[in-house]
Formats: structure tokens, sequence, C-alpha cells
């Protein structure tokens, strides 16, 4: 599990690179405009609709499976594999039919704010947007088939060809016509789609016509997905209200949440979703066999790691928030304004990166012993303070109260998390954690310290941008030298394994 983490990791950091790029490439090109705006809005509706379906599809999918092959063979579970994608094609072509007649309803719920040409043109993107559900749909199923498979490599890598198409239609759109924007959105899942074909089919994945929605095991698999969807409903829900709100307080308002966010959730992705990514085949086989004890562990492990990485993360973001926004975004048509609006946005972000760390590992030993109303009910919580949040820290703050609102409602649900997972499975350790947790935090104060320090020096003969990047490398190195030192469970066994592997202090 820890080397499929590792792995994983590596290859997302490459793949979000290539997101970081895109988001460089529209922030060069477009800055915090209107147009940029739109075309955020198109991006996220259809998007933000079927990831509801789509999340509940590869939390369902994985168990469902493992199930079946386990019961009646790998030909029983290929057969409800093609089922469940001829079921996601057809509820794909009812999304686009209804969503194309309610087009304009849609982006209205989704940005209040716009009127006139802009909600026009904001209508026209997103019907163009939404043919992308067909293959998201079948992305979902693809990766969940993957990892059973072991195969971590291809879905880790998806981001690099999806990015690709994104950025060639972004400056194609400002040199021919900028309807390729929406156009490149479709031609990007596309990518995604045709990239993990090839995968699928030297697994011997046997497609068939089957479709029978009655089926007992798709029956099932929507039993244990629909408060998954609901779940995940109100998650999105606290996004466009989000988004909904910047839209009405000032133009460029959503671009700046979303660059602010796309460095936030860069953490997540490569961190946060690496471990989960590659804990949930095996904590759905230590659920299926009632291995708590393994299980417990495992979730400790995980937290452990997850803080290792994201804490420092935190640490470095809040003390390096507007150099990191000027470096990634402060050129071209981003201007100085855009930079402080969204450096602040990010800071109230990375307040809560702990939480939501905590939230995506967590959610997913819940779906393993096959609970998914507790994080649906957490959810729910999570949507009304965040909404009740937003209303009032974005009267006194604008735009960044709207992050900080996101930030306090994820730690409050990560606390209601741990306190009901503890209550259904036993204790697992969370003194241990704590006490992991709190000498981690030394260890990354101490680290920003050094790296501010840093930076402030280099800063007086050296460009800020260099001096960021060589701040960010010393602060690296002094934190894994001093939590060396700090005796911490997970950094012990892993020091222990390279000093193996290297032939160091071994018998």
């Amino acid at each position: 599990m820890k080397k499929n983490a590792l792995i994983i990791m590596v290859l997302t950091v490459l793949s979000k690179v290539f997101g970081l790029a895109r988001d460089m490439v529209l922030s060069y090109y477009y800055g915090t405009s209107s147009i940029s705006d739109v075309y955020l809005i198109a991006l996220t509706i259809p998007m933000v609709i079927f990831a509801i379906v789509g999340t509940a599809i590869s939390i369902g999918f994985i168990p469902m499976y493992t199930n079946i092959v386990k019961i009646s063979g790998e030909a029983k579970a290929d057969k409800f594999t093609s089922n469940l994608i001829n079921s996601v094609i057809l509820l794909s072509t009812l999304v686009i039919i209804i969503s194309y007649g309610f087009a304009k309803e849609i982006v209205s719920i989704f940005a209040f704010g716009f009127t006139g040409e802009i909600l026009s043109l904001a209508i026209f993107y997103t019907r163009i947007a939404f043919l992308s559900v067909y293959f998201t749909g079948l992305v979902y199923i693809f990766i969940g088939y993957l990892q059973i498979k072991e195969n971590y490599v291809i879905p880790a890598l998806i981001g690099i060809p999806m990015n690709i198409v994104f950025i060639i239609s972004i400056v194609l759109s400002v040199k021919v016509n900028s309807i390729l924007l929406p156009v490149g959105i479709v031609l990007a899942y596309l990518a995604q789609f045709l990239f993990l074909l090839p995968s699928v089919k030297i697994n011997k994945f046997s497609y068939s016509l089957s479709l029978d929605v009655k089926n007992e095991n798709i029956v099932r698999m929507v039993k244990l997905a629909v408060p998954v969807m609901i779940g995940v409903s109100v998650n999105q829900l606290s996004t466009l209200v989000d988004r909904t709100l910047a839209s009405s307080i000032s133009v460029g308002g959503i671009s700046a949440l979303n660059y602010a966010n796309r460095v936030n959730v860069l953490v997540q992705g490569v961190i946060v979703a690496s471990i989960a990514t590659a804990i949930f085949p095996c904590i759905s086989d230590m659920a299926l066999e009632k291995n708590y004890t393994r299980l417990k562990k495992t979730i400790r492990t995980s937290i452990l790691a997850a803080n290792i990485l994201i804490v420092p993360a935190t640490i470095g973001t809040l003390i390096f928030a507007e150099p990191i926004v000027t470096l990634l975004y402060g050129r071209g048509a981003f201007d100085q304004e855009a930079i402080k609006l969204t450096s602040i946005s990010l800071i109230c972000y990375s307040i809560g990166m702990v939480a939501f760390g905590l939230r995506e590992i967590l959610s997913r030993f819940f779906f393993a012993i096959e609970d998914t109303k507790t994080p649906m009910i957490n959810s729910s919580i999570g949507m009304i303070i965040n909404i009740i949040l937003n209303v009032i820290l974005s009267h006194f703050i604008g735009i960044p109260g709207l992050a900080l609102a996101t930030s306090i409602s994820g730690m409050i649900i990560a606390l209601f998390m741990i306190k009901t997972l503890k209550d259904k499975i036993g204790s697992f350790g969370i003194k241990q954690i704590s006490i992991s947790f709190m000498k981690i935090l030394f260890a990354s104060f101490g680290m920003g310290g050094l790296a501010k320090l840093s930076f402030n020096c280099l800063g007086t003969f050296l460009s800020q941008n260099f001096s960021l990047l060589m701040a960010i490398g010393i602060g690296a190195m002094s934190y894994f030298v001093i939590i060396y030192f700090m005796r911490i469970e997970e950094v012990d066994i892993f020091s222990v394994s390279i000093k193996k592997k290297l032939g160091i202090g071994g018998n």
C-alpha cells in the first residue's frame, strides 16, 4: 500500500504540474476577466453535476466488483461492469438532453450575477461543455477497474493528456475563436477516456452490450451509492454557493477563487488523493474479511502519512501565499489586483488544508465498511455551516470570506468524522495521532522560520521567484532533518526501510 501511494504521489505531481500550467496559461491570456469567469462556469457545471454520479460510481464500483469476483468469478464481474457502463451511457444521454433544454436556468443558478451578453455566452459555452459528460462517467468506471487490477500508473497520469488539450484549446481560442474554449473542455475529457482505453483492453476486460438496470448487483450498488450521491451533492452545492456569491460580489471573483483553490487542491491531489486511492482497494478487502485490527492500523498510518506532508505545506502556503501566486500567475493579464485577491483567498483556503485531507481519507474508511450514510450526514451539516458562514464572512471581507467559510466548515466536519468513526469501530490511536501532529507542527514552524529567513536574505540579491524556489528547497531540507529526530512512527519506519535498501546500519 505504501509503495502504491508513493508511486501515485510521484505521478500525480507530474500530472498536477500540467494542471497548474493550464491555469497559468488561462490566467496569462484572460486574467480575472468576465471571459475567464464564463469559461470556468462552463467547465464547473457539467463537472459538478456528473461528479455526483461519478464519485458514487468510483466509491461503489471497487467493493462491488471485488465481491462479485470472489463469489461468482471474473466473467460475472465483467458482465456487471458492462451493465454499469451501458447504464451510465444511458444516464449521460438523459442528463445532456435535460441540461441542454434548461441551460439558461442552470447557469442562472450557478452564477446569478451573470446578465446580458455574459449570461448568453455562459449558456452557449455550457451547452457545448455538457457533451463531456459522456466521457466523464466512463473515465470513473475505468479508473476503478484499473485500480482493482493494481494498475495505478495510468489512472494517475490521466491529467496530462487532459491538460495538454486544455492548454492547446486556450491558446488557440485567443488566436482563432473563443468557441474553442468550450470545445476544448469536451476534447480534454475525450483525451482522458482514450488514454485509459488501451490499458483496459490489456487487462482483458470483456465488454458486452448487456443492459439491465434491475440487476441485483446494480440495485445493490445504487443503494450504496445514493447516500454518496447526496453527500457529494451537498458538497457540490457548497461550491455552487461559493461561485454564485462570487459572481455577484465582483467581476473576476470566480476566477480568483478558482486560481487560489487550484493551488490548495494541488496539495490535496498529490498527497491526500494518492493515499486515499492506494488504500481503498486494500481496506475494502479488510472490511470484507472483518479484519478491524488491520483496518484501525491503516487509519492511523494513513492520517500520519498525510499529516507529515500536509502540515508543512500548510505553513509554507500561509507564509508565502503572495510570492507563490506571483510565481504561478503573475504575468500577462493577471495584474497586481488579481494577485492580491487570489493570495488572500489562498491563505483562507490553506487554513483548512489539514481538515480537507482528514475528511477525504476518513470518508474512504466509512465507504469501505459500507457506511455511506455517515459521510452524507456530515456533508449535509458541513454544507449548512458553509452557507451560513459564506453569507456572513463574504459580507465583511468579500471574496476571501468564501474561502475562509469553506475552511472553517471543513475543520468542523473533520472533527465530527473522527468522533463518529471512533464510536463506530472503537479507538484507532487518536492520542498517538495527536502527539505526532504536535511534533509535525513544531517541525513545520521551524521549517517556516528558516524558509522565511532564507527568502528575505536571498531577496536582497536575487529575484523574488528564484528566492522563493531556493527558500522552499531550504525549508524542505530543514523540515526533514528536524522531523527525523522527532521519533514519529511513519518517519522511523520509512528511514529504516531506506537504510536497509542502501545497506546502511544492517547486520
